[in-house]
């Protein structure tokens, strides 16, 4: 096996696990009562064979398997999920790779929209523990992602144009609550 391609399988190997670790903290963090696990997907059915060859040529993916209910339940693959269940094990993958390697700043629009009140509470407290190494710019009209920010925004449509002011916490709290009782 020529040296370049023993580089590329560590490096590989090496992301893969670190991404997967913090994949499992993380998703703890966002569902407490749930599992969840990152795994190589290959076109050999012998994992240690494949280790054994340290190649990155039978690699075919990365699957992902979550249970929402604990680590004694059946593991579920993404096909099987809830659209917020999806929102949730997307987010927990997003946030595990910023562990890894932090962008300077991430733009979510209504990141919360398909989830309930506590996974956005749970969301919001992670973006808030990862916002001391990144900025979060969000949108939303659920009150959980207002708890932490330090900075809003309100957009309002008037005359078949969109106007953005600076709000303060009570007026986005007012406007994502009107939201609520008339959206």
């Amino acid at each position: 096996m020529n040296v370049l391609e023993h580089r590329k399988y560590e490096a590989i190997q090496f992301t893969f696990k670190q991404v997967s670790k913090y994949f499992s903290e993380v998703f703890k963090k966002l569902a407490p009562q749930g599992h969840a696990q990152l795994v190589m997907k290959s076109d050999n059915e012998d994992e240690s064979e494949q280790e054994e060859q340290g190649t990155v040529d039978n690699f075919t993916g990365v699957g992902i398997r979550v249970s929402f209910t604990g680590r004694n339940a059946e593991m579920r693959e993404m096909n099987q999920l809830s659209g917020g269940q999806k929102s949730l094990v997307a987010l927990a993958l997003i946030f595990a790779i910023q562990k890894c390697d932090p962008a300077p700043f991430y733009l979510f629009d209504e990141i919360d929209q398909a989830l309930d009140a506590q996974h956005r509470k749970a969301v919001a407290d992670m973006i808030h523990e990862l916002s001391k190494d990144a900025q979060f710019i969000t949108t939303t009209f659920r009150p959980e992602l207002l708890e932490h920010a330090n900075k809003f925004y309100g957009v309002k449509f008037r005359n078949k144009v969109s106007h953005v002011e600076c709000v303060s916490r009570e007026e986005a709290y007012d406007f994502v609550e009107d939201d609520q009782t008339h959206g």
